[in-house]
């Protein structure tokens, strides 16, 4: 046999190990979405979220908001509806104040990083989280559910928020082509994961706590909050409330797949979510005029 041809023949073999060596192993479970999306698109979307959880929890730790702390990074944007102080205990206050205060941070390095825009109109009044557990139950809470009325309503009502974004920088993350884009995205995510943890907890310590005057369990509020979100995202289970600790399920101190990962979700879930209609193009809930930036604006009508 000629060297040539064996040589041929071991370069052939060669190739054809290396192959099998260093060809990616396929995920079970395929992340897309509609459209592509640049760097820029997707981390300036994730400001929509941001906006929304500096408010909320400023407000609710402090009585006020962006206007007061950072005004320069609402760059004139109208001030949210019906946001007001909420009444806590000294722990919790400190905790939302943390959150607040960590929010802050997440918008200037976005900001630091993309151009942006200013905040949008949020509506974060009584009736419009009252919507969200009317929903959430299939009917309405009477009284209507208040989230800055006691500690307990307005940590339900924290739970409604920073899991939507952790789950959006899940799916963000590969897409993302610059390495300065995922490095801001891991540190957001990290921090995001940490908001949600804390909450997780602090809510899984009361689990069995009846939410006064509905007669309903804090587990129960967080089952039926998940489910409305998955029921909005129309893209499966990609949130689970908490398990009652003295059920025969094992706990959920915190939420993931099958294999303990994180879920994610795209821009157009998140916009089915927090819009609270289960479709993008139909802004309402947090968002009256629409979420803002290129991907939250190809969905808007054209005006």
């Amino acid at each position: 046999m000629a060297p040539h041809f064996i040589s041929k023949v071991i370069v052939s073999i060669v190739v054809l190990l290396a192959s099998f060596i260093f060809t990616p192993i396929s995920c079970s479970r395929v992340f897309t979405s509609p459209k592509t999306y640049s760097d820029v698109d997707l981390i300036e979307f994730a400001l929509n979220l941001e906006y929304l959880e500096a408010e909320f929890f400023l407000y609710g730790s402090l009585g006020h908001g962006l206007d007061e702390v950072a005004p320069e990074l609402a760059e004139g944007g109208p001030p949210p509806i019906g946001a007001k102080l909420a009444i806590l205990g000294p722990l919790v206050k400190d905790i939302i104040f943390q959150f607040g205060i960590q929010e802050v941070g997440h918008l200037r390095a976005i900001k630091k990083t993309v151009r942006g825009f200013p905040r949008p109109l949020l509506d974060l009044s009584k009736s419009s989280f009252a919507n969200v557990m009317d929903s959430a139950f299939g009917e309405p809470l009477y009284p209507p559910f208040d989230p800055y009325a006691n500690e307990i309503n307005f940590l339900i009502a924290s739970y409604v928020i920073p899991y939507v974004g952790l789950t959006g920088y899940v799916g963000a993350n590969p897409l993302l082509q610059n390495a300065t884009s995922r490095r801001l995205v891991a540190g957001l995510l990290g921090v995001e994961s940490g908001q949600d943890a804390v909450l997780r907890a602090l809510l899984y310590e009361r689990q069995a706590l009846r939410v006064r005057p509905y007669g309903v369990s804090v587990a129960e509020f967080t089952n039926r909050i998940s489910w409305l979100r998955n029921k909005l995202g129309k893209e499966g289970i990609k949130d689970e409330g908490l398990v009652d600790m003295n059920s025969s399920y094992p706990g959920n101190i915190l939420a993931g797949d099958e294999y303990s990962l994180s879920y994610p979700r795209t821009p157009e879930e998140i916009l089915r979510i927090v819009y609270g209609s289960g479709n993008e193009s139909v802004p309402g809930g947090f968002y009256p005029h629409g979420a803002d930036g290129h991907i939250a604006s190809s969905y808007l009508p054209s005006t």
